[in-house]
């Protein structure tokens, strides 16, 4: 959605190019340029609503990755806390031939 975002606003940058490379050789009577603001304003007001959505996705990406990160944070803790459970835990006994052969010098 992002890169989308972003595609679209270099495409109206293009053509906001394009627009003053055709315009720069025209007439540049004051009629002529007022009738090429109310077009100029549209496209700003496009590029200032495209920013509002980049904002609010970069936002709304930002928050997910805080909570990734906690998530993350929380899991590797109670990770290493297993680990540590799991090698302080072991039985003193690996394998039934050696629980075997310990029964037997008991005996």
């Amino acid at each position: 959605e992002l890169e989308n975002q972003l595609t679209n606003k270099s495409k109206t940058l293009d053509e906001l190019k394009q627009s003053l490379t055709f315009h720069d050789g025209a007439d540049q009577t004051p009629e002529a340029l007022s009738l090429r603001i109310p077009e100029l304003c549209e496209m700003m007001d496009s590029i200032v609503n495209q920013v509002a959505q980049v904002k609010t996705s970069v936002q709304s990406i930002m928050e997910q990755w805080r909570v990734y990160d906690e998530v993350y944070t929380e899991v590797n803790l109670k990770t290493t806390s297993y680990l540590y459970c799991i090698n302080q835990c072991k039985p003193s006994v690996l394998s039934l031939e050696a629980l075997k052969h310990q029964i037997k010098t008991l005996q």
